[in-house]
């Protein structure tokens, strides 16, 4: 981020398709291709994990910290690497435009793969799959036996499984992987294929101009891979079950503050192995993207831990987090890590003074700046340099949505003030856009949705709810060339392309 720079947030989920949610194929392709046109430097996407519907299908809560959501891999590009037939990749009905049908696309998504798998079987050792499983054994290996084992298990919580593989004894753990050993494979496979798709995918974008700009969330999903495998990492009890959940106190967002279910980090316990699980996990997502935005950053200096059992996270309690000794640890082995934060919400001086010992880029939210406080941080003519100006974020209403819905008369009458010009809801969106191009920040980001104008029902999460959240997707044939152009006249004139 040495200079001026612009981007658009887009999860690919959010892409076109008719597998039921966006992948890697030719849609995202056509996107890189827009950004392009549109002079934007940077696509921002969410996590790339394994999503489930029981966690709601959040990016953010995932079974496995590493591993790839197999509903992101193109039927597209498996055929053209010629492990489907055309037929093959006929989904079985119409899926909704507007939506992403998580749960009916993962299902057609695994019947492919099991086809793509047994012919690739066929095939015989493949050399470039051998690497990989070499490359990535330190997470591969349990990912993929957790996978498995939880199926037989009718996916019930690894605590809930008998305790020679549950404590994970070895004679059981090798008895099963040698009983199950081509169902693991696939699982294997699977993330050989995501990885594939994904690196190609990458490769393209940053031929044509463009990086990719990811995100990793702090905390993983008590019943995932990684907890199962290092639960000496986080704080547990003597039944394996968590002492504490994480979440933040009362906000913008929730009255009552929001409780993630997440078990906490025994920080302890991670330094005295030199932070390796974290190295690991960090070193695997730089390979990924070249810009990481760390999500709820200041838990690393304090976080917001509630004992097991509360029904909301109001009687939970701050507690010291790792700090400069993490970061000391994150430099020694990754000096020139390209790391971004994000420091919304509750913060401190104390993770003010962390941010700034390490000259993190922080993040600017538009629409939490009219307030009533020429002083607030978010205004434009607030933005430090090192620094990222949104309109919104992937947790807040579209800009539209919130003009219409959720701000009052008074709000809307600063926002014209500051604006000096009269708004509508038509044009609320653009003008936002504008006042973010021109902020003073090094890089700017705007949603997809407000590139387009759309209202609230085009929200992609209420943090407030785990309900309806993640699924909303762009209409195919969305991509103007008038838009690229709108887009790019603002990029050249504040100097961002």
């Amino acid at each position: 981020m040495k200079r001026r720079a612009g981007g658009v947030l887009l999860h690919l989920t959010s892409l076109p398709s008719r597998y039921g949610a966006g992948n890697f194929g030719p849609q995202a392709y056509a996107f890189a291709d827009f950004l392009k046109q549109a002079g934007a430097n940077y696509w921002q996407i969410l996590p790339l994990n394994y999503t489930t519907d029981g966690t709601g299908n959040s990016p953010y809560n995932s079974f496995s910290a590493f591993a790839g959501n197999p509903l992101l891999i193109s039927p597209e590009m498996l055929y053209k690497n010629g492990l489907l037939r055309k037929s093959e990749m006929e989904p079985p009905s119409s899926f909704p435009e507007e939506s992403a049908q998580f749960v009916q696309a993962m299902r057609f998504k695994s019947q492919i793969l099991d086809i793509a798998f047994e012919r690739f079987s066929k095939k015989g050792m493949d050399t470039a799959f051998e690497t990989f499983k070499l490359d990535h054994q330190s997470w591969l290996d349990d990912f993929a036996f957790f996978v498995v084992y939880k199926k037989t298990q009718s996916q019930n919580p690894w605590s809930q499984w008998p305790v020679a593989i549950r404590e994970r004894r070895q004679a059981a753990l090798d008895e099963f992987r040698k009983s199950c050993h081509e169902a693991i494979e696939r699982e294997k496979f699977i993330q050989y294929i995501f990885l594939t798709q994904y690196m190609a995918l990458k490769h393209y974008c940053n031929k044509n101009g463009v990086l990719l700009f990811g995100d990793l969330p702090i905390y993983v999903t008590y019943d995932s891979a990684d907890v199962w495998s290092h639960p000496n990492l986080f704080k547990l009890r003597r039944d394996k079950k968590p002492q504490f959940i994480a979440g933040v106190p009362p906000d913008y967002f929730s009255k009552t503050g929001q409780l993630w279910g997440n078990p906490v980090y025994d920080w302890y316990a991670n330094a005295c192995t030199g932070y390796r699980w974290w190295m690991d996990r960090l070193g695997h997502n730089l390979k990924l993207f070249d810009l990481l935005r760390i999500d709820h950053f200041r838990a690393f200096e304090a976080y917001w831990q509630v004992p097991y059992g509360q029904k909301t996270a109001i009687g939970g309690a701050w507690v010291e987090g790792p700090g400069k000794w993490f970061f000391e640890a994150l430099f020694r082995q990754i000096p020139q890590a390209p790391l971004v934060v994000e420091d919304l919400g509750f913060i401190t001086p104390g993770v003010r003074e962390l941010i700034r010992m390490y000259d993190f880029p922080c993040m600017n939210v538009l629409q939490f700046a009219f307030d009533g406080d020429p002083r607030n941080t978010h205004l434009p003519h607030n933005h430090i340099r090192n620094s990222i100006a949104y309109t919104g974020t992937h947790d807040n209403m579209t800009t539209t949505g919130w003009y219409k819905d959720e701000i009052d008369a008074a709000t809307r009458k600063r926002l014209t003030d500051y604006l000096g010009k009269k708004l509508s809801a038509q044009t609320v969106a653009w003008e936002m856009i504008r006042l973010a191009m021109a902020s003073n920040a090094h890089l700017c980001i705007v949603p997809m949705q407000d590139i387009l104008k759309l209202g609230s029902s085009a929200r992609m999460n209420n943090p407030a709810t785990s309900k309806g959240n993640w699924s909303w997707r762009m209409r195919p044939n969305a991509l103007k060339a008038s838009t690229a152009r709108r887009l790019r006249h603002l990029m050249e004139l504040y100097g961002r392309c």
